[in-house]
């Protein structure tokens, strides 16, 4: 498990504990989704729509057997169901506002039901970003939810007749793999819906989908070309492990999801001039484009392109390697420093 949403999930399970922590409790749990939920937005907002029926570990035991989509409507579609049929005693988000329409589902279960291929033919039917706006929903209906409760609801419990309701609804499928849902939930008290489903079955699925996507990158990145259009080396890059890099569909570099549509600047000018990387354009030296701003952190990648420019890929490829066996780094600014001649001086004595 994630050691930081870990560690914050005990927090507020220690904290929830006694009334003179309660409320300070639920503000870390608060906090605690605003970070999960960060994680699916970023997923929603840079990956390709194909990645979010692909099922890299299908057939696998555990969470990460899923889609990307089927993890993102069955944490919420859970949460809806408890937060509104149970707690709330509403009707449920998916219900209201045409998101079952929005969202193009086929069912108003939680998909528990669903093995196998069934779950990528679901997840085909999906439209992925009305799924994350109806997830975003739910959270924030829940989030108000949760800031209203005081410490003595922790001990409300549910009947037969919230059972009953929760049947009545249709919301949870009669198939054995799904029916238990009903009498887990229903045994608990609010404190311990808090922890499932509205904190550690979060980690546990998102942590899922991190896996299903940081596979989904490195078999996007096989056979494909390390050296970014900017010049950096992927297979040295720090974030290695979770992105495609900019040469695939899977492309989540720090600067790539910060610019229009995904792209970068620098590949868009790479792209327009039909060149291979800014390592082959004539401008290297003078250009501040992009990547290529004027911020010190910024000039040892600079450092990297025009040591290609001088001595080829290959060459670059080898001077890291060489660099990772003398130092432990993550980012190569941390070697070369923050100039760029003092950077490709570096990477030139390392040949």
């Amino acid at each position: 498990m994630n050691k930081e949403w870990s560690d914050k999930n005990k927090k507020m399970q220690s904290l929830i504990k006694k009334e003179s922590g309660f409320k300070e409790g639920i503000d870390v749990l608060i906090e605690l989704r605003n970070d999960l939920f960060f994680q699916i937005t970023s997923i929603v907002e840079t990956y390709p729509l194909e990645a979010f029926s692909l099922m890299p570990f299908a057939g696998a035991k555990g969470y990460h057997s899923k889609t990307l989509v089927y993890s993102m409507w069955h944490i919420f579609r859970i949460e809806d169901i408890v937060a509104h049929t149970m707690i709330l005693k509403d009707s449920q988000i998916l219900l209201r506002d045409g998101w079952l329409e929005k969202t193009k589902s086929p069912i108003i279960t939680t998909g528990n039901e669903l093995k196998d291929k069934e779950i990528a033919d679901f997840s085909k039917q999906l439209d992925v970003k009305a799924v994350c706006g109806y997830c975003r929903t739910v959270m924030e209906s829940s989030n108000a939810m949760l800031t209203k409760l005081e410490y003595k609801d922790l001990k409300r419990r549910f009947s037969d007749e919230d059972k009953e309701q929760i049947i009545r609804s249709g919301s949870v499928s009669s198939d054995e793999e799904a029916f238990w849902l009903i009498d887990y939930w229903c045994n608990k008290d609010i404190a311990g819906l808090i922890q499932m489903p509205f904190s550690r079955h979060w980690i546990m699925h998102i942590e899922a989908m991190c896996r299903i996507k940081n596979r989904l990158c490195q078999k996007a990145r096989k056979g494909v070309d390390p050296i970014a259009y900017c010049g950096l080396s992927c297979d040295h890059c720090f974030l290695k492990e979770e992105c495609g890099g900019c040469r695939t569909a899977y492309n989540t570099c720090s600067y790539a999801t910060c610019s229009p549509n995904g792209v970068c600047p620098n590949t868009t000018c790479c792209k327009e001039k039909n060149i291979d990387g800014c390592y082959e354009c004539e401008d290297i030296v003078s250009c501040h484009k992009g990547f290529y701003e004027n911020k010190d952190e910024i000039n040892a990648i600079k450092a990297m392109s025009l040591f290609i420019h001088k001595y080829g890929k290959k060459e670059l490829m080898r001077v890291l390697d060489n660099l990772h066996k003398k130092h432990e780094f993550e980012k190569i600014q941390e070697v070369v420093g923050y100039n760029i001649e003092e950077g490709l001086k570096i990477l030139e004595q390392n040949r």
